[in-house]
């Protein structure tokens, strides 16, 4: 039995056709069929620890259903509690026993009418964490604050002090809010340990990196300390529950107005930056900065803190540390001290400079290399002036100053070299009178 091409082609796109139209009718079977979930969680008397965890595996749909049912338990509660609310009032008024007792059984049914509430507002915000419905979620919440106000509402003053008591001493209630203050507390402590061990380990290992400034070493061991508290408080707010998304939507819509508001500040910043980058100068330096010289105690990503040699702390803006010129004093190990001499023109030159010289090469703290300058440097109006450069080291400096500055002087007046006093010669020229002519 033989067949052609075009049979056998027809017979392929035929069965393909049935495949085709097979998958797509079961398809659309599946999609009409309704979910088959049912409610898991809507156990009034579920802890409300196990209900978040219960909670975290739904899907929307399913959270949906649980929403639902635990707004037909709450319902049922609510129903309870009004017909106990209306049996009170029709009571006859001689009868307190009857009454108390309608008392008391309002009191138990709305702390259990609040543990529902609570347990379905935690239902609610997992559903609405997960892109629930946002119309039906708002309309559960308003029926929530209407069912706790008119709940309140229906207690007199003793049922309230009851059921403040019964929430004090329950699990649900006050001893689950003893228990997460407790918890805050170990894990905020916790939380400042490991911050400050990994600002130590920063530290330790920043001190073993050659060449790295002060100033960047304190800034990275800070900014460890604080990313790790930021961190840690995001975690400790995610561990109770606490939506974050208001606060990043706060801050994300007020960034421009706090960086208009701070552009000083801003500016500050990049300052502070820059000088960590380029490090022109580290704490203990001596520098000249924006016209001020003093000692660099500190800084931060804002402002420099210099204390001058009479013990002022000067707070400098980074902004105007960075943009001034930057003079650092002690960046070199060693230092040129430049001094000028002066000795009267009656003076013996030679001898002058052999003086100068034997001063500077017999003090202890001048170095070899480089070898001190001492040259006759000009003719002044009132003295020949000699210019004495010896070099020292950045720490020294003022020792060799103030020990050549004297010990030439004593030099001088035992060798009866004169240091002169400015002089003005001044002539006067007289002319004869007409008379005389």
């Amino acid at each position: 039995m033989s067949y052609d091409l075009k049979s056998l082609l027809r017979v392929f796109t035929l069965a393909f056709l049935l495949l085709l139209i097979s998958i797509l009718s079961s398809q659309s079977i599946r999609a009409d069929e309704k979910p088959s979930y049912q409610a898991v969680t809507a156990n009034p008397d579920i802890r409300s620890n196990e209900l978040v965890l219960r909670l975290m595996p739904l899907t929307q749909d399913e959270l949906e259903v649980e929403s639902d049912a635990w707004m037909q338990l709450l319902k049922k509660k609510i129903s309870v509690l009004a017909e106990k609310k209306v049996a009170r009032e029709t009571a006859d008024k001689a009868d307190k026993a009857d009454k108390a007792k309608h008392e008391k059984e309002m009191t138990l049914l709305i702390v259990e009418a609040n543990a529902v509430a609570e347990k379905f507002e935690a239902v609610l915000t997992a559903w609405k964490r997960k892109g629930g419905d946002e119309k039906k979620i708002s309309e559960y919440k308003k029926y929530l604050t209407v069912v706790h106000l008119e709940g309140v509402k229906a207690m007199d003053t003793a049922s309230l002090l009851k059921t403040i008591n019964n929430w004090i001493f329950s699990l649900e209630g006050g001893g689950r809010f003893a228990i997460n203050v407790f918890v805050l507390i170990i894990a905020w402590l916790i939380l400042l340990g490991i911050a400050k061990f990994v600002a130590h380990r920063v530290r330790q290992t920043t001190a073993k990196v050659r060449g790295m400034s002060r100033l960047l070493a304190d800034f990275l061991v800070k900014f460890a300390r604080f990313a790790i508290i930021v961190l840690g408080v995001l975690i400790i707010l995610s561990m109770f529950d606490i939506d974050m998304r208001p606060l990043f939507a706060l801050v994300g819509g007020g960034s421009f107005i706090i960086a208009f508001a701070a552009q000083s500040t801003l500016s500050n910043f990049a300052a502070g930056l820059m000088i960590m980058i380029y490090t022109p100068f580290d704490v203990g330096d001596v520098v000249i900065l924006a016209g001020i010289t003093g000692k660099v105690k500190e800084m931060s990503l804002v402002s420099t803190t210099i204390v001058t040699a009479d013990n002022q702390q000067i707070i400098i803006p980074n902004s105007n540390a960075w943009g001034s010129v930057i003079t650092n004093i002690n960046r070199s190990d060693t230092r040129r001290v430049d001094l000028i001499f002066g000795t009267s023109y009656e003076d013996d030159m030679d001898k002058a400079q052999r003086l100068i010289e034997e001063v500077v090469n017999n003090h202890p703290l001048v170095l070899k290399d480089p070898e001190p300058v001492i040259r006759l440097h000009e003719l002044a109006d009132s003295s020949v002036n000699y210019i004495c450069r010896p070099w020292t080291k950045t720490s020294d400096y003022w020792s060799v100053y103030w020990d050549i500055t004297r010990q030439v002087k004593e030099r001088f007046d035992d060798e009866g070299i004169s240091i002169p006093y400015p002089k003005l010669d001044v002539h006067l020229e007289t002319q004869p009178s007409s008379e005389q002519v």
